[in-house]
């Protein structure tokens, strides 16, 4: 799973195409209908289309397509504003992820995928003071390498 870089986020499209190619399936979040503010992913085959949701940003039409929850997911990129050595994040505000991901806060024992989030080195801080319905990253990855919690 991945996302589509908006307002200057570090834009995982390569990784996506790189990922294809050797045979990964694809997917990207759309926003679930209602006031949830959670996360489904859908699959994004190449060629796809896309269509802006609610904030704007682009998301592939539902259509046929399967939806899939988070703990079905190996792997997932996050994206971020800024990320600490312990690999808490800022996200935008809106509170999507956390949300969407909420369920591993009290049940470490369920199948999850793996949270990378994706950056470039100059948004890492010195601290970020957690809260209660943060969920923290795996780890980050910068130009500079790779931060696991």
């Amino acid at each position: 799973g991945a996302y589509w870089a908006a307002d200057g986020e570090l834009d995982p499209r390569p990784l996506m195409r790189l990922a294809q190619g050797r045979g990964a399936r694809r997917f990207l979040p759309v926003l679930r209908t209602g006031r949830q503010r959670r996360l489904w992913f859908v699959p994004f085959p190449a060629g796809a289309s896309l269509r802006p949701n609610r904030l704007g940003i682009p998301e592939p039409r539902l259509g046929r397509r399967r939806l899939k929850l988070p703990w079905t997911l190996d792997l997932l990129l996050v994206p971020l504003v800024g990320f600490d050595r312990d690999s808490n994040r800022i996200g935008m505000g809106g509170g999507f992820y956390d949300r969407t991901l909420a369920y591993l806060r009290q049940r470490t024992r369920w199948r999850r995928p793996c949270l990378i989030g994706i950056a470039h080195e100059c948004q890492r801080v010195e601290h970020i003071e957690p809260q209660p319905w943060d969920v923290p990253l795996d780890g980050v990855a910068t130009e500079l390498g790779v931060y696991w919690r």
